[in-house]
């Protein structure tokens, strides 16, 4: 899952991002809010963690505008204003969720897995694929009790299809989804992924559709 970090702190910022990372997300981090809503705009996340107090133009307007141009990507709002007038304007907004700095790490790590699950209609952490289990809160992946080691694109790759169950999703969307963008991806990247989850996993859990992409059955 891909994340977009708009925070102006960058000792934050960069402590976001490791932490995010550490769970597995693609972090992007932009430090103002006419680049956050720019990226937000054009690019494909799974969740926005934004500053409301930002330079060139604050977190109020960055929700407005994206929400005016149709995105429906979560927003989980940070900020040190607490007042309740504050919150209920985010919210009014299109903010999806609200945490007031100074904030614990882990409880912004489940917001963001919270929000990204209701996106997907699925309020659960764990998706089941036929005798499969995987728990995408703590990254864990089983078949009939017995756990299945992936590595952290193989589990990104996975959770994307499993929560997009009986679409078919694209290279390319996949790419967008489990690379920030400052990584290199070699043309073959997916497949070579999508080889080895087959050969863990067994070769009927993600099918391919020629000339569309992957797909794992509803």
């Amino acid at each position: 899952m891909r994340v977009l970090v708009v925070e102006d702190e960058t000792d934050l910022a960069e402590t976001l991002r490791k932490v995010l990372e550490d769970e597995g997300f693609a972090v992007d981090l932009v430090a103002d809010g006419e680049e956050g809503l720019y990226r937000l705009t054009e690019l494909t996340y799974d969740a926005v963690v934004l500053d409301l107090m930002l330079p060139k133009r604050d977190g109020w307007s960055v929700i407005e505008a994206a929400r005016a141009a149709g995105v429906r990507t979560p927003v989980l709002v940070l900020t040190a204003r607490d007042p309740v007038e504050d919150r209920v304007r985010g919210l009014n907004l299109g903010a999806d969720d609200y945490l007031t700095k100074p904030f614990a790490v882990t409880e912004l790590v489940a917001r963001v897995h919270a929000l990204i699950r209701r996106s997907y209609h699925n309020p659960s952490p764990t998706i089941a694929i036929g005798t499969l289990s995987i728990d995408t809160a703590a990254r864990r992946v089983a078949r009939d009790g017995e756990p299945i080691e992936l590595t952290a694109r193989e589990f990104a790759i996975l959770e994307l299809l499993a929560r997009s169950r009986g679409a078919v999703v694209t290279r390319a969307a996949i790419a967008e989804h489990i690379y920030d963008g400052e990584t290199d991806v070699l043309s073959n990247a997916i497949d070579v992924h999508i080889a080895s989850l087959r050969r863990k996993l067994g070769a009927e859990v993600i099918r391919t559709r020629r000339g569309e992409g992957y797909i794992v059955d509803a």
